[in-house]
């Protein structure tokens, strides 16, 4: 990338001895050039701004043209038939643009085309039966656009061809035999259509064949067992059909493979214990079957496998003691089966494990104490079975758990109150009558038990003790009285927190800075200052120091303190502890090493990446997804901008800075403030009318998207006025968005082609939160499902292509 803007000049065309020219990857717009070198043999003006039809008589100027690509533009219009003139063309890529049109026939008649990307499009009509003259074709992806029609069976013909793929269209009919013949293929995808009909027994015949992608469609008859024969086969994705029968043990012979989805078919029978075999296999989704069999204790022999589903089906029996050797298992979904028996304290070997769901089953005995060995567990689900017992307290000693489920069970005792259980509501409890606990959690009151003394000595006691506690209130009121007075800096600190939190004097604050040496201070607010401090176990943290000249300072220790003692998310800014005084409040919070999102989008030192950047998404709206609905209260933050998202040593952002956010019951989800946020992120009702509420926030987050796509800040000397960050970048959708996003995003040969397409659906998303009107807003619940799938859908055609 060289950042050349502009467009391309005419008199380009009188370099007639060049044979190359690359302008890709830069910001140039206006048209594709029509008069170019005749001695021209490769011309890529990918990733640029480029708009207009490609010219229809292109070919006519470059005769030997052997390379063309004009894909990561916005060019329109049909696909031109005179393309096929350029006789010599080996490479032809016109992917992400906005084409329409048929696939035009004469295309069809280039015989040494090898490579053909026409993908995410907007292409209609059929795949004509000619394809079969592009007989030197290795590499074609026709991939979301609009083909309907049947697939041409004169695709088998195609002997050189390595990888097609035609999936997320509307292709429908039957895979046609004649693929038997692609004895090359080693990639192929038809996700995501209609395709009907059987599995083609001859795909035994693909032997190159590494990946397989036929989910999504309605599939029927069975998974034939000679796919076993496939040994070169690493991904095998057949979910989402209605496909029946029973697994075959024939996939275990797969050395290589590693991802298999058999997920929502109606395959019945057993789970082939032979599945702990292949020592290749990483990811197994045998979800929303009807498997009726028990898991036998050899599946688990797989030490490096990390995601097993198994939910939603028929298995039965007990779980056996050597779940415990799959040690590297991060996800383990094994919920709405029939399994009964205890659940094995073998599984507190899986230190990995992220998520655990046993729900929906009938385990009975009580939870094994070697849950407290899940170091790792950020979701447990144990919630509809037959458990007794105790919840273990050492629980809450989970740092990590963020949600747990123990409703309907058999459980008895107290509901541990310390941790992550600070967190959960009465629906994690539910459904068993004789536990006991916190009011909060709707269940009984835990009785404390004494032990009983004489009756004459009870009597003796009382007066006893009436008379002491006379003589201590009576001591404890003087000395308050004295000490108020004072109102010195001996007064006890208060840990705002309770005992959850670490116990830190002021003294240690004091000497952990330094005295609050000016060397320590790393932030500066109109409510105080930040100091980076080291306590005396060796722990950095970041130490805030609240102006005592300023009451509505304190007020704002106040909210923090509230919001925060009832809240708690791996996406939120952890508080290790807090003192306060008449003099002085502090907070102690842990220490994030890489600063605030607003100094790497405005530092011209600092610099994100897309990845990066969509991670930071996601984790931020993690964060206000479950401050709007994960807990007791909503929390509405108020002030969400890119100074108050930090991020720690490893790049995940945490939302920070409470002082004016609101706590909601679920009564009253409105309220009114007279607190102003920040300007320019302020929703239209929030500067008017002063209505707090969840959807103020999605506003809020809806210029956050937009701030962190464009690094442009909504309070830029270029908006003034009713001119805002909003209505800049309006004017340049959807055709000049390269116009708008950061310019330094276009410059990542890793992304490759799917940088564009994740700007317009963040765009789209940023548009759908910044809604004028409240309630045409999305929830934040929706805007982090629809991220991590814009994340995930980026990471995964990155690794694709």
């Amino acid at each position: 990338m060289n950042n050349l803007t502009g467009e391309i000049p005419a008199s380009i065309g009188l370099l007639n001895k060049i044979d190359i020219l690359d302008l890709s990857d830069n910001n140039l717009h206006g048209h594709v050039p029509f008069n170019v070198s005749p001695s021209l043999l490769i011309m890529d003006l990918g990733q640029n701004g480029l708009t207009g039809n490609i010219p229809t008589e292109f070919c006519t100027s470059v005769p030997n043209l052997q390379g063309l690509s004009l894909s990561n533009n916005q060019l329109v219009g049909q696909i031109p038939s005179g393309l096929n003139k350029c006789t010599q063309l080996l490479y032809l890529s016109l992917s992400y643009n906005q084409l329409t049109g048929n696939l035009p026939s004469q295309m069809w008649n280039s015989t040494k085309l090898q490579d053909l990307f026409l993908g995410w499009n907007n292409l209609t009509g059929h795949i004509p039966s000619e394809i079969d003259n592009l007989s030197a074709l290795q590499r074609s992806s026709l991939r979301r656009n609009n083909l309907v029609g049947f697939l041409p069976p004169s695709i088998g013909n195609l002997s050189n061809l390595e990888m097609i793929d035609l999936g997320e269209n509307s292709l429908r009919g039957d895979i046609p035999r004649e693929f038997e013949h692609l004895v090359n293929l080693k990639e192929l995808y038809l996700s995501s259509n209609r395709l009907s009909g059987n599995i083609p027994t001859n795909f035994s015949n693909l032997r190159n064949l590494g990946w397989l992608s036929l989910g999504y469609n309605k599939l029927i008859g069975t998974i034939p067992p000679d796919l076993g024969n496939l040994r070169k086969l690493q991904m095998l994705k057949l979910d989402n059909n209605n496909i029946d029968g029973i697994i075959p043990t024939s996939l275990c012979n797969l050395e290589n493979m590693f991802i298999i989805s058999l997920s929502q078919n109606q395959l019945s029978g057993e789970v082939p214990s032979c599945f702990g075999n292949p020592s290749s296999l990483r990811e197994l989704s045998l979800d929303s079957n009807v498997l009726i069999s028990s898991i036998p204790p050899t599946f688990w022999r797989n030490k490096d496998i990390s995601v097993v589903n198994l939910s939603s089906n028929f298995l039965n029996g007990s779980l056996a003691l050597e779940m415990g050797n799959s040690r590297s298992l991060q996800i383990l979904h094994l919920s709405g089966n029939r399994f009964s028996g205890q659940i094995p304290s073998t599984i507190g070997q899986l230190q990995n494990l992220v998520i655990l769901s046993l729900s929906m089953n009938m385990l009975d005995r009580p939870i094994p104490k070697s849950f407290e060995d899940l170091v790792s567990l950020e979701y447990l689900d144990l919630s509809r079975n037959k458990l007794s017992g105790m919840i273990p307290m050492s629980l809450r000693n989970l740092e990590h758990l963020m949600y747990f489920n123990v409703s309907y069970n058999g459980l008895m005792g107290e509901i541990p109150d310390g941790g992550p259980f600070v967190n959960f509501t009465a629906e994690s409890f539910m459904g068993n009558p004789a536990l006991c606990g916190a009011s909060r959690f709707h269940v009984m009151q835990c009785r404390v038990s004494s032990p009983k003394r004489p009756k004459k000595k009870r009597v003796v006691t009382f007066v006893l003790a009436s008379v002491a506690s006379g003589v201590a209130m009576t001591s404890i009121f003087i000395v308050w009285l004295l000490k108020y007075r004072k109102r010195s800096r001996e007064l006890p600190l208060v840990d705002t927190f309770g005992q959850v939190h670490m116990r830190i004097s002021y003294h240690d604050i004091a000497q952990g800075t330094n005295n609050f040496d000016e060397a320590n201070l790393i932030g500066r607010g109109s409510l105080g200052l930040v100091y980076k401090g080291t306590l005396a176990d060796g722990k950095v943290v970041a130490i805030k120091v609240f102006n005592a000249e300023m009451q509505h300072a304190f007020r704002s220790f106040d909210v923090e303190c509230q919001v925060l003692r009832s809240i708690r998310h791996r996406n939120l800014v952890k508080v290790i502890s807090s003192c306060a005084n008449f003099d002085y409040k502090v907070l102690v919070l842990e220490y994030m090493p890489n600063e605030s999102l607003d100094r790497w989008l405005h530092s011209p030192d600092k610099f994100l990446d897309l990845t990066q950047r969509l991670k930071v998404m996601v984790d931020v709206a993690s964060a206000m997804e479950y401050l709007h609905g994960g807990h007791l209260f909503v929390v509405v933050h108020c002030d969400l901008k890119p100074s108050n998202i930090l991020l720690d040593g490893d790049m995940v952002a945490k939302v920070s800075d409470f002082g004016i956010s609101k706590l909601l019951t679920a009564e009253t989800l409105i309220a009114h403030t007279k607190t102003l946020g920040t300007i320019g992120y302020m929703a239209p009702e929030y500067g008017s009318e002063g209505k707090i509420s969840t959807k103020g926030d999605v506003y809020r987050f809806g210029i956050l998207l937009m701030e962190i796509l464009t690094r442009k800040s909504p309070v830029d000397d270029l908006f003034v006025g009713d001119f805002t960050l909003k209505k800049w970048i309006c004017q340049s959708l959807p055709n000049r968005m390269v116009d708008v996003v950061d310019i330094n995003l276009f410059s990542l040969d890793d992304e490759n082609f799917m940088s564009k397409e994740s700007f317009k659906s963040i765009m789209e998303l940023a548009f759908e939160c910044t809604n004028d009107l409240p309630h045409e807003r999305i929830s934040m619940e929706d805007v982090n499902v629809r991220l991590k799938k814009i994340l995930t859908q980026f990471l995964q055609n990155v690794m694709t292509n």
